[in-house]
């Protein structure tokens, strides 16, 4: 199984913040900036104050997992970095509304093949 390309520094979260076109969801927002490679490389951002280690952690799995399953419908070369959303509760995060919410948005960002 390969292993999924992820963004790690500050400036790299940056520059897609600033550069990147935004789509909002109910409760995940994504940021894609096209890059100059031949795969995707994701981040995954959830803030602080949202909630504990735990529950932010959970939100991670939960939204890595809904990317591995559609990556391979998705076209290639594009930086992507998944915001949950501050107003969406995170006791409430659930596989099935963050799949949708993925697939909605993926399909608006046209970013599917």
């Amino acid at each position: 199984m390969k292993k999924i390309k992820t963004l790690k520094k500050n400036y790299e979260f940056k520059n897609v913040f600033l550069k990147g076109k935004f789509y909002k969801g109910k409760q995940i927002s994504i940021y894609v900036l096209k890059n100059k490679k031949n795969y995707n490389v994701i981040g995954i951002a959830v803030s602080t104050k949202q909630c504990g280690a735990v529950l932010r952690n959970r939100i991670k799995r939960l939204v890595r997992e809904n990317y591995r399953l559609i990556k391979s419908e998705l076209k290639q070369g594009f930086d992507i970095v998944f915001l949950w959303n501050k107003k969406g509760d995170a006791r409430n995060a659930n596989y099935y509304i963050i799949k949708n919410d993925i697939e909605n948005i993926v399909r608006r960002a046209d970013l599917l093949k």
